[in-house]
């Protein structure tokens, strides 16, 4: 289960229980060298900051949502922020998606690859049989169901707000926490979660999707962009001009005619009236590649409103092949060509 639909309302419920290079006061750390995500520790979106090698030994920031980590980008608390973007179940992230439409001066990094795996964890001492209810984030639940009925077919369900907000809640409360938890047996959580809480696994691998996985984006302030790998995507969110027959048709062939691939393409309401939707875009290619930037020229002239969210290389590395007609030499002949007629020269 992704990030997206349970860390945003966590919180640590105790700090003895905090990843060693967490911070819970900004001042105290350098923001050249801080990174937000959303915690707290344990989470999937924890994981995917472990991928970055230059977060390694810098202070991690945990935060409660998606805007509170674009926030501290933002202000200079942090450098960069680890967010859920996409998940292979649920789709795309529509608060991460939404606020990226809407906090301006942002750029994609780099993106990130978690699979998203479950652990049936319990107290100390307790066994599958000793399981009566079981505490989980609702889409948790959803996504081990199938494993839950299967092995545990009298089972009761209590919700908990997050991944991790599920296995705290398993143990004692501490002074002014306010938890439920212990009337529940055993909890959902993500793998690791015992390396934070004194808890036991007593099942791993109970998701019923094996090939799950949450795709996390790396976010910092605009800066220039990186050379082309030949193993890139750029993302982009644009708006239609006018609500008529045939014009998503019309942006989308500025990427088909270049030869350009989607990966993903989803619509999020603008909010000012019902029928305006703006578009988030993946699309396979750096923005130094010709069909890449000829392409977002052709977007510019059309659309009354394109975001650049950055070229970054992919996370799976997968290079992008491109026909010979849209490759890049195809762009500088056609170019050339057109400089000499131009200039009168011979055919």
């Amino acid at each position: 289960m992704p990030d997206h639909h349970s860390a945003d309302h966590s919180a640590d419920h105790s700090a003895d229980h905090s990843a060693d290079h967490d911070v819970s006061d900004p001042r105290v750390s350098d923001p050249a060298t801080t990174y937000s995500y959303l915690g707290p520790a344990g989470t999937f979106t924890e994981a995917a900051l472990k991928q970055v090698p230059e977060a390694q030994g810098r202070s991690w920031r945990s935060v409660n949502n998606v805007g509170e980590a674009l926030a501290d980008v933002v202000a200079g608390r942090s450098v960069a922020a680890m967010i859920a973007i996409e998940n292979s179940i649920d789709g795309g992230v529509s608060a991460t998606q939404d606020a990226l439409a809407k906090v301006p001066g942002l750029r994609i990094l780099g993106e990130y690859l978690v699979p998203v795996t479950f652990d049936l964890v319990a107290r100390p001492g307790k066994t599958l049989d000793d399981v009566r209810v079981v505490n989980a984030h609702p889409v948790a639940y959803a996504q081990s169901r199938l494993w839950l009925d299967r092995t545990l077919p009298a089972h009761g369900h209590l919700p908990a707000t997050s991944n991790v907000a599920a296995a705290a809640a398993l143990l004692p409360p501490s002074d002014g926490d306010d938890v439920v938890g212990v009337l529940a047996d055993a909890a959902i959580a993500p793998p690791g979660i015992t390396e934070h809480y004194p808890l036991e696994v007593l099942a791993r691998g109970v998701g019923d999707n094996p090939n799950a996985v949450t795709r996390f984006v790396l976010v910092g302030r605009a800066s220039a962009v990186p050379p082309a790998t030949g193993s890139d995507k750029t993302s982009i969110i644009a708006e239609l001009p006018d609500d008529r027959a045939g014009g998503l048709l019309d942006m989308l062939e500025q990427f088909a005619t270049r030869g350009i691939n989607m990966s993903l393409l989803q619509s999020r309401p603008i909010g000012d009236a019902l029928g305006r939707y703006r578009f988030v875009i993946d699309l396979d290619g750096h923005i130094l590649d010709e069909r890449v930037a000829d392409a977002l020229l052709g977007l510019k002239r059309f659309s009354p409103n394109v975001i650049f969210l950055g070229s970054y290389p992919r996370a799976d590395r997968q290079e992008v092949t491109v026909t010979p007609r849209y490759d890049n030499a195809a762009f500088v002949e056609a170019r050339d060509w057109l400089r000499g007629l131009v200039a009168g020269e011979p055919q």
